[in-house]
């Protein structure tokens, strides 16, 4: 027995929404056998945007009964059949969160006129239920009330069992197949043909923009798992209801699909991205000349517009790497913005600094050590090349630090011999980096040590 399911609701999700009406037609195959509707009172007002569009509005439900007065004659209707709706996952969700909470649960096999509708009659250009309609010559009545577009939906699916010569539905209801699962726009091959690989994802909405970047280390197994529930959350379910197409790159290894994941989040903004939106390394150490000619060192939060010479997490690591320059090489803690006031300068006091802040020797020779402090720095730094598996056999991949920072990533021939780092950036695409990227690398190499090849600084 299938049961066709129309409802409409207070809202888009079923977590903080409730149901306004609800029509049910239990049918065999052949025939309508049985028919329910109802209008229900949700117990919260009607938004005026759903009142307009559905023609419900309070006073009509205000003597409706309430879904707890019904659970039971719906969930009698629903528990042994196959339940059957346009985007069903959406009145499933509805139907099983309020039954639910009435202390019944609903598990029924589920039928998706949308999907079954892209394979019976493909190439139509919408899948709507209007629009469906319209293209097989439906007539519908009573638009966006739950009676109306189940009859709709009657009729749409006895079409489909006409025309399904190729037995669609049949695997469709097998325990095995999850296509049912799937976001109701989005075309099954699609998730069909991801390959299992490490690599970055793309859903699309509508219009083809990029809603969301993912990585994987199993492309096919990571997008999958995007839909194995159907939560009633708000966010949940807008996401699967804006995701119109996936596509993706094949990364060769699951560091490079972690890197690129940080990178197309930065440059795309999708919206539904949030945790690596806003990662950014939050100080750096600059410098500048000032009005004296002194060569300044200064530990700031990052300016977008300015390169530092370092950058740190926190103000304190800052801080203490500065102090130790301030120490190894007679610099002046005044003019490092170390110490503050009319004070005596500490350095002074402890002799370790000559006098820069008070103009007792010239700009040149204490320039001269600022710059010895900022080249040993940056020897202290990490130049090496991670080399690992490319996106197939007969090439390899590359990540290049330079000086402590995220130079960039790309693939070479397999036969490729590394012999100085500077031929590597014929291969290799720059990207910005910040250190939630930088420690991803560092981690892979202290873990995979046979896989990195150390050089020395390109400073030298």
């Amino acid at each position: 027995m299938y049961a066709i399911v129309d409802i409409e609701t207070t809202g888009g999700y079923a977590a903080n929404n409730a149901i306004t009406e609800v029509a049910i037609v239990l049918h065999n195959g052949n025939r309508e056998i049985k028919r329910y509707e109802t209008l229900i009172n949700p117990l919260i007002p009607i938004p005026i945007y759903v009142q307009s569009l559905t023609g419900i509005n309070n006073e009509m439900v205000a003597s409706a009964p309430h879904f707890e007065e019904v659970a039971a004659d719906i969930f009698d209707l629903l528990k042994d059949a196959i339940f059957v709706a346009h985007n069903v996952n959406f009145d499933y969700s509805f139907l099983k969160h309020q039954l639910k909470a009435c202390g019944y649960e609903l598990n029924d096999k589920k039928l998706c006129t949308v999907r079954l509708s892209r394979k019976v009659f493909p190439g139509l250009p919408s899948y709507s239920l209007g629009n469906l309609c319209r293209s097989l010559s439906i007539e519908i009545s009573n638009r966006h009330r739950a009676g109306g577009d189940a009859d709709a939906t009657v009729q749409l699916f006895q079409m489909i069992l006409e025309n399904d010569t190729q037995g669609h539905m049949m695997l469709m209801l097998k325990g095995k197949n999850k296509e049912q699962y799937l976001p109701s726009n989005l075309p099954a091959e699609q998730l069909e043909n991801l390959p299992m690989v490490p690599g970055v994802y793309y859903f699309h909405d509508q219009k083809g923009k990029v809603i969301y970047v993912g990585k994987a280390k199993n492309l096919l197994k990571r997008v999958k798992s995007h839909f194995s529930n159907n939560k009633a959350g708000r966010q949940k379910q807008e996401f699967l209801r804006n995701i119109y197409s996936i596509s993706h790159q094949t990364t060769g290894t699951e560091l490079i699909a972690f890197l690129l994941e940080c990178i197309e989040i930065k440059k795309l903004w999708p919206l539904y991205n949030r945790s690596l939106k806003r990662f950014e390394q939050t100080y750096g150490l600059y410098i500048f000349t000032d009005r004296n000619g002194y060569i300044r060192l200064g530990i700031e939060k990052r300016k977008k517009q300015l390169q530092p010479v370092y950058t740190f997490s926190l103000l304190l690591e800052g801080q203490n790497v500065l102090r130790k320059l301030i120490r190894t090489f007679n610099l002046c803690p005044k003019l490092c913005f170390i110490q503050f006031g009319e004070d005596k300068c500490e350095g002074i006091k402890e002799k370790f600094c000559f006098g820069a802040c008070e103009q007792d020797e010239d700009p040149q020779t204490y320039n001269a050590r600022v710059e010895e402090a900022i080249q040993s720095l940056k020897k202290e730094l990490p130049s090496f090349t991670l080399v690992d598996n490319g996106r197939h056999s007969d090439e390899q991949s590359c990540i290049l630090i330079e000086e402590g920072k995220f130079y960039g990533m790309g693939y070479l021939p397999a036969d490729t011999a590394i012999t100085q780092p500077e031929e590597l950036k014929n291969y290799i695409t720059p990207y910005p980096e910040n250190d939630y990227m930088r420690g991803l690398i560092y981690q892979h190499a202290a873990k995979w040590p046979s896989k990195k090849i150390a050089w020395q600084s390109f400073a030298e």
